[in-house]
């Protein structure tokens, strides 16, 4: 990934800086995470998140680290926070330059010296590495400099806020190069190991911080963290420090090669990459950021911050995130995991956190896994696995959606399928407010017929290898439903496909669910059809960032995410822009238009206008979602699995495919 910068005038512009976030992760689940000035806008912002229990379990121990330049006894206060009414200190004045390269990099100009802070975490512990360098411009300077830095500590459940209370124990274990607290118990200790020439104990609290962007989702944004320490740093002669914050101990000597061990691994990653333009690379690279460890396998984290694993987001995300990337035993693992997860037919729709069962509310993650499985085989080549491991529990799956299973989830006379109960969200649109369903979808949602039908083909296509004698039963199964589909959901009035069918009434809100029809490998309509369908979506619902989730000409149409819980919930699927739908939509585009080279052409258009604002607003990453009016402000979580995979996908296998 090419160096991205941001200069002291950018740097310098808070409102600008606090727009843009800056994420590290440790390929456990946990990250390290602010804006590019320092100041934290979040309760998720903090400089270690640790997942205690890989990948949930996620505790946010250090939240940021004060630091003071101290010029022959003149005090620079390098940090930035919101309190009520005021920033302070104004730490952003003195940075110059904030760059990726590849990690978060603080550059702070003072008096003629250059202070650079890097961080980054280490991949497999929960570890945050920070390292200053001090630069003379004056290399004749006989300045006496000093580093102050100031750890302010948190240790709470990362979706909470912490505030003073008398339950913290201030009690720190002192060694050379090393401090250990351990201020509650039964929580992890951390370990500050260091290579200050002095260390203060303090035990203060710094209260009533305040994160903005919290207090603007209506949720609580005040904190009170806790200073156990001062780190004293002699700059002169040496130049370099070290703090490394880690939930295992370590050395502050290790620093050096902690950094020359993660530069090597993203350089690898790197030239693992498909070989196309600067956003395939990048996306690429950010796509080593969900995979992450669950046990002896790995799985996909769904979206930073807040999200863990989910089977449906899983099972969309696999093949941009492992397969286009050339990373087929890891999606090997992930096929294999979730296997052995099903319960009556069914995916989970949440894997379980800490201490949770898992929760199958899910009428679509299961289908995506047999797309999941043959996009693994069309890559691997690998159908031993399918034979060997996973054939008799597709079509123990399939059993169950033909008798029924949980949530009214089965196969109606007709051949489609039939889901839903009230209470229930089942499909990716998923939003609920308290007992609300926002968008229930009960019934037959288009997009569920779609996989459906996919999904028979591809059993189809495994029988021929593996089981010829039930070949004929899919195959009758797949006919069926495709005889039935046409009639039942083509909206002639608005010449596309209805979005949901209940007790034969068509519901005709414009929405992106009908491209699936189109995107999948086995389709049910016939070219023209799928032309009409691919033209209304390109006219009614495309945005520069991505498919909106309904027409702006729907009474229903919220044109903002914005507000409140429950306010951003109901405005999550009716209008909101989704980035991951630009994926499907774009391999229905060119498959409808034959990939002629016009078609080529304005799909490169597309992708590549995203990739202005992805390095830029994203730091190389794609959000969850953005406003279904301009300026499409990007919402949600600031880097989401699906987004990045099927632009990932759809670049790799369609739109760059022939350069």
């Amino acid at each position: 990934m090419n160096v991205i910068r941001f200069n002291q005038e950018t740097c310098g512009s808070l409102d600008y800086a606090l727009q843009h976030e800056w994420l590290e992760t440790n390929g456990l689940g946990g990250f390290s995470s602010s804006t590019i000035c320092g100041l934290n806008t979040r309760r998720y912002h903090g400089l270690l998140v640790a997942a205690t229990k890989p990948p949930v379990g996620k505790l946010l121990l250090l939240s940021k680290l004060e630091e003071t330049l101290l010029i022959d006894g003149r005090r620079y206060e390098l940090s930035s926070n919101q309190y009520p009414g005021v920033v302070h200190p104004q730490g952003y004045q003195f940075q110059v330059e904030f760059r990726l390269d590849p990690f978060p990099v603080f550059t702070f100009r003072v008096e003629g010296f250059e202070l650079e802070k890097r961080l980054f975490m280490v991949h497999g512990e929960n570890t945050t590495v920070i390292q200053y360098e001090l630069r003379r411009n004056d290399q004749n300077s006989t300045s006496e400099i000093l580093l102050e830095v100031r750890p302010l500590v948190a240790f709470r459940d990362f979706h909470s806020t912490t505030h003073e209370n008398d339950s913290l124990n201030r009690f720190l274990l002192v060694e050379p190069g090393m401090a250990t607290l351990t201020p509650y118990m039964g929580l992890p200790e951390l370990h500050l190991a260091h290579d200050a020439d002095e260390m203060e104990e303090t035990g203060v609290w710094y209260r009533n911080f305040e994160y903005s962007v919290e207090r603007d989702r209506g949720l609580d944004y005040q904190e009170d963290l806790f200073n156990p320490l001062i780190l004293k740093f002699q700059m002169n002669g040496r130049g370099s420090a070290a703090i490394i914050a880690s939930t295992e101990r370590h050395e502050a000597q290790q620093a050096t090669s902690f950094c020359n061990q993660e530069t090597q691994r993203r350089a690898d990653l790197k030239r693992g990459a498909p070989n196309t333009n600067l956003m395939m690379q990048s996306l690429a690279a950010t796509a080593d950021q969900f995979i992450v460890q669950r046990g002896e396998l790995k799985t996909i984290i769904a979206g930073y911050h807040w999200f863990s694993d989910w089977g449906r987001d899983t099972m969309i995300s696999l093949p941009g995130l492992t397969l286009v990337t050339g990373r087929t035993e890891i999606a090997r693992d992930i096929l294999l995991a979730s296997a052995n997860s099903l319960d009556r037919g069914l995916l989970p729709n949440r894997f379980p956190d800490a201490g949770e069962p898992a929760e199958y509310n899910t009428a679509d993650a299961t289908l995506w896994f047999f797309e999941a499985i043959r996009s693994y085989c069309k890559y691997s080549g690998d159908t031993a696995l399918v034979r060997d491991h996973l054939y008799l529990k597709l079509k123990s799956i399939v059993d169950w959606h033909i008798r029924g299973t949980n949530f009214g989830i089965g196969v109606d006379t007709d051949g489609l399928l039939n889901c839903g109960e009230p209470g229930v969200q089942l499909t990716w649109m998923d939003a609920k407010v308290g007992d609300w369903v926002v968008t229930p979808r009960y019934g037959k949602p288009v997009e569920i017929q779609a996989l459906w039908y996919n999904t028979l083909r591809i059993m189809e296509s495994f029988a021929a290898d593996f089981d010829p004698t039930c070949e004929s039963m899919y195959a009758v199964l797949a006919d069926k439903a495709k005889a039935s589909f046409y009639k039942t959901f083509w909206n002639e009035a608005s010449g596309c496909l209805f979005d949901v069918v209940q007790a034969g009434q068509g519901d005709g809100s414009i929405r992106p669910n009908q491209i699936f029809a189109v995107s999948l490998p086995h389709t049910m309509l016939t070219n023209d059809q799928a032309l009409q369908v691919v033209a209304v979506v390109q006219r009614e619902l495309l945005t520069p960032v991505g498919l909106r989730t309904l027409n702006r000409d729907d009474p229903k149409y919220r044109p903002r995410y914005e507000g409140g819980v429950s306010e951003r919930d109901s405005a999550y699927h009716q209008g909101t822009v989704w980035l991951w739908l630009l994926g499907p939509f774009l391999t229905a585009y060119l498959k409808v238009h034959q990939r002629s080279v016009s078609s080529q052409d304005q799909a490169k258009e597309w992708l590549l206008g995203l990739q202005v604002q992805m390095m830029e607003s994203g730091l190389g990453r794609l959000p969850e979602i953005a406003d279904g009016d301009f300026p499409h402000k990007w919402a949600g979580c600031i880097s989401q699995a699906w987004s990045v995979a099927e632009l990932l996908r759809a670049g790799i296998e369609d739109v760059f495919r022939n350069d």
